[in-house]
C-alpha cells in the first residue's frame, strides 16, 4: 500500500546524485523551500496498481530533481476519504487536497501555540498544493473534472496546465518508437531498422484541441525522424484510420501509431482497435519516461517562482 507521499514498500526510490568533484561537476540542485506547497499529481483513468506504479515513478523523478519536495498522488476517479487519520489506497484528488489543507492548519496551530506566528505567517496565505495534471495534452472534459475536484476540496490550491506540447515529449515519443523497432534511435548513426516506419500517426484523446496541441509536438517528432507525422484523435470514430489513409496517399507505406498519451488516461483496448483498423504497428504510451517527472516539476516550480534548472529537449543517443 502506498502512502500519500511515497511509493509502496519495496519499490525503488530515485535519490539525488552525489555531488561530483571537479570543474565540470553538475550544479547543486535547488531544494524545496521549507513549508512549500505540495506537488499533487492528478492522475486520470481507473485507479490500478499499474497506474499507481507509473504515478509513483513520476513523483520519484520529481523528488530527485528537487530535494525536499512534498509530492503526492490524487486520482480523478479515486476513493473519497478526507480525514487526516486514514487514507485509502487510491485517494481521490479532492481528499488529497483536503488532507493537505488539514495538515497545514494543524501545523500552523502548533506554531501559534509555540509562539512562532511570524515564522509561519507566510505559509498561511499561500496555496497548500500545486495540482499538476498527468496529461500530455489538453482534454477539456478531464480538466473540468480536475478543476471541480480542486474547488470541491475547499483547499487553497493552484492548478497548472497540462505537460505538453514540449520538445521532451517528442524525445519520449522517439524513444518509445525506437523501443518498438519502429524508428532508429539516432539519425546520426548510419544503420537501418528494417521495420522503421516512414509515416507516423500521433494518437491523442480530447478532440480537436488535443489534436492541434499534439500537432506541435508532432512537428518536433517529424524533425527528429525525418518522416511525416500527423495527429488524430482516438476518441473520434474513424479518425485514426482516415489519417493513416492520408499518409499512405502521400507516399508512406509502413505506418506506426505513436500514442501521445502518458497511459492512465487511455483505454488500451481503444488504442489496439484503432491500430488494427488503420493497419499500423503501435508503440507503447509515453509512460513514466524521465521527462514526465521533470515536466511535472517544471509546472510546479514555475507556478511557485522556484527556479531549478529547467528541462530541455536533448537528442536521443
Amino acid at each position: 500500500m502506498s502512502s500519500p507521499t511515497g511509493p509502496a514498500s519495496g519499490l525503488p526510490v530515485r535519490m539525488p546524485r552525489p555531488r561530483q568533484p571537479g570543474r565540470h561537476r553538475r550544479p547543486e540542485p535547488v531544494a524545496a523551500p521549507e513549508g512549500a506547497p505540495a506537488l499533487v499529481l492528478a492522475v486520470p483513468g481507473a485507479p490500478s496498481t499499474s497506474t499507481r506504479g507509473l504515478a509513483e515513478e513520476v513523483v520519484s523523478i520529481a523528488r530527485s530533481e528537487l530535494p525536499g519536495l512534498d509530492a503526492r498522488i490524487g486520482y480523478v476517479d479515486g476513493e473519497e476519504d478526507a480525514t487526516v487519520t486514514s487514507f485509502p489506497e487510491f485517494p481521490s484528488l479532492q481528499s488529497v487536497l483536503a488532507r493537505a489543507a488539514a495538515e497545514r492548519a494543524a501545523r500552523l496551530e502548533r506554531a501559534r501555540k509555540a509562539g512562532a506566528e511570524v515564522a509561519e505567517a507566510a505559509q498561511a496565505d499561500g496555496p497548500v498544493a500545486v495540482v499538476v495534471p498527468l496529461l500530455a495534452g489538453p482534454d477539456s472534459a478531464l480538466m473540468r473534472r480536475i478543476r471541480q475536484a480542486v474547488m470541491d476540496s475547499r483547499a487553497p490550491a493552484e492548478l497548472t496546465d497540462v505537460l505538453g506540447p514540449h520538445p521532451l515529449l517528442a524525445e519520449a515519443l522517439h524513444v518509445r518508437l525506437s523501443e518498438a523497432g519502429l524508428a532508429r534511435a539516432d539519425r546520426a548513426r548510419l544503420f537501418t531498422v528494417a521495420t522503421a516506419a516512414d509515416g507516423i500517426v500521433l494518437a491523442t484523446v480530447g478532440g480537436e484541441e488535443a489534436v492541434q496541441a499534439a500537432g506541435i509536438t508532432g512537428m518536433l517528432l517529424a524533425a527528429r525522424l525525418a518522416v511525416p507525422v500527423m495527429a488524430a484523435a482516438l476518441d473520434e470514430e474513424g479518425a485514426i484510420a482516415a489519417t493513416a489513409e492520408q499518409l499512405r496517399g502521400s507516399g508512406s507505406a509502413q505506418l506506426a501509431l505513436a500514442p501521445y498519451l502518458i497511459g492512465p488516461e487511455l483505454d488500451g483496448a481503444l488504442l489496439d482497435a484503432a491500430a488494427k483498423e488503420a493497419g499500423c504497428s503501435v508503440a507503447e504510451p509515453v509512460g513514466a519516461y524521465p521527462a514526465i517527472g521533470k515536466l511535472a516539476l517544471a509546472k510546479y516550480t514555475t507556478t511557485l517562482g522556484i527556479t531549478p534548472q529547467q528541462p530541455s529537449g536533448a537528442p536521443v543517443h
